[in-house]
């Protein structure tokens, strides 16, 4: 648990963050060549959930060839790696690009996000004073993403709903990369446990479940 940097209510660490925590190779069970028919499922989910990559970037990030391999962590994680390229004499070995937890969203890694700067996957940022405890694997609260100006509702629209927020919003469920105000790259990746109507609405407990961020031992793993 971490106290909330405001007076917020107690933080909670995620199941997934737990994992991801001290995360290993020793924890992956069994790999296997993803089918060209998933790949391209991977591809479509990848390009719903980002709608500002365009066709021509996914192709540069998830090209056909050569196909990803994915690893099995645990009951319930999928880690879906592509081979890397090996420097002269060292042996290749499987990147993680993205990650998934049961049927959840398809998530990037960090060090996917920071290798493709220019991407524009969909993001949030979150209060500069939340930083220290998002990356001690704390869940973000509500009152950490509504401070006036952070962007809980990418993009930001002229089109407004009954409420007066910006349209299209994110739903609960959603993944998202988590930016910090101040800071240049990513610095961690959620789930959206709220819709970000309701984040502004309620301005109160758990409003992204942190699934991975900077040292955790996902970002430390550089191929498998």
């Amino acid at each position: 648990q971490y106290r909330e940097y405001n007076t917020s209510p107690i933080q909670f660490t995620s199941a997934i963050t737990i994992m991801f925590k001290a995360f290993d190779r020793s924890e992956v069970s069994t790999s296997s060549q993803v089918k060209a028919s998933v790949q391209r499922g991977i591809k479509a989910g990848i390009a719903k959930a980002n709608p500002k990559i365009t066709e021509e970037e996914l192709d540069v990030l998830l090209p056909k060839k050569p196909p990803l391999v994915q690893y099995k962590v645990g009951p319930h994680m999928m880690l879906y790696c592509r081979k890397s390229d090996a420097e002269e004499g060292s042996t290749p070995s499987d990147e993680p690009v993205f990650f998934q937890h049961r049927d959840g969203p398809i998530l990037p890694t960090l060090r996917t996000i920071h290798k493709y700067p220019t991407l524009d996957f969909t993001s949030v940022t979150a209060d500069k004073g939340a930083i220290p405890f998002i990356l001690g694997g704390a869940n973000i609260m509500c009152p950490g993403l509504t401070k006036p100006g952070q962007s809980i509702m990418p993009p930001d629209g002229e089109e407004q709903d009954a409420q007066g927020f910006d349209k299209p919003g994110l739903s609960k469920g959603d993944g998202v990369v988590i930016r910090a105000e101040g800071k240049e790259h990513a610095i961690a990746i959620g789930v959206m446990m709220m819709s970000s109507v309701d984040i502004r609405a309620k301005n109160k407990g758990v409003g992204i479940e942190l699934a991975h961020s900077l040292g955790d031992g996902l970002f430390l793993t550089d191929g498998l």
